[in-house]
């Protein structure tokens, strides 16, 4: 029987560790446009939109391990190409350079690491009709981005940079992972997401017919470890099922395959690459 998450699943907040917390804050808000929602001593809830997105930890002296599994990037959607044009726009008055950009047909995005060298991207959608060919086949490259174009979007009257606008989510999550065919069937066999695109080392997987809420790769090795205790690294991020229904449907055909532990908010669970899913209701 084919089991499927339902298609109105999403992406919630990512927690991650970071070496300071006072810096990581004068980045997210400042460069990235986040807003603070909550603080305490060692540690910070940020959002766009009162909606929170990242939740920062501070481990003192934590440094970031690129041959572990964990965070490839997180992704930030904005609602409008127009949107987008406003984040370049504010990277170059800022004179900060980003790492890539790409046209993915399905997407235009742009890439960056914050100063604990997490990946992140920022990324506007295409309209879901211009994401298939006419063999219903769905067209996810990675092409060279036409930043004219999308700067060209902008107006003479366009404000000053406000941050990320209203309407901003984490539109997916990309993992590093040890076993790509594991972790593979650990999301599609049953938590129940589809297969939208797979090449041999990475796979992409999305709920309701979505290019992708979760991508996974072994690009940093296959059989890479799990991170140490101390390092910069992936803590955690959410799936958010829309109700209680549809939550339970997944935590039943996890109870029946791997340990589920209940938290305080959410349910939690280990993938197949010791990454952390925390599974709640919206």
């Amino acid at each position: 029987m084919i089991v499927q998450i339902d298609p109105r699943t999403a992406v919630g907040v990512v927690t991650l560790s970071v070496a300071d917390l006072v810096r990581s804050l004068e980045f997210y808000q400042r460069m990235i446009g986040l807003e603070l929602l909550a603080q305490d001593a060692a540690s910070t809830s940020l959002g766009a939109g009162g909606v929170a997105l990242l939740h920062l930890h501070e481990s003192p002296g934590a440094r970031h391990v690129r041959r572990a599994t964990g965070l490839y990037h997180f992704a930030l959607r904005v609602p409008e190409r127009r949107d987008l044009a406003r984040v370049l726009r504010h990277f170059a008055e800022q004179g900060f350079r980003i790492d890539g950009a790409a046209d993915h047909i399905v997407s235009e995005a742009l890439y960056l690491s914050d100063p604990d060298g997490h990946g992140i991207e920022i990324y506007c959608d295409r309209p879901r009709s211009a994401w298939y060919d006419r063999q219903g086949q769905l067209l996810l490259a990675s092409d060279p981005i036409d930043l004219p174009a999308i700067l060209a979007e902008l107006r003479d009257d366009d404000p000053a940079w406000q941050g990320l606008p209203d309407g901003t989510d984490m539109g997916h999550i990309h993992l590093q992972v040890a076993d790509l065919a594991a972790t593979e069937r650990f999301y599609l066999d049953i938590l129940g997401f589809e297969r939208m695109a797979r090449m041999p080392s990475a796979s992409f997987v999305g709920a309701g017919g979505y290019h992708h809420h979760i991508g996974m790769n072994t690009w940093a090795g296959v059989g890479v470890p799990v991170p140490p205790e101390g390092a910069a690294r992936l803590l955690s991020y959410e799936l958010v099922l829309p109700d209680q229904a549809a939550l339970d449907a997944v935590l039943d055909r996890l109870r029946a395959a791997m340990p589920l532990v209940q938290g305080e908010h959410s349910w939690v669970v280990d993938d197949p690459s010791q990454i952390r899913v925390l599974l709640r209701a919206r």
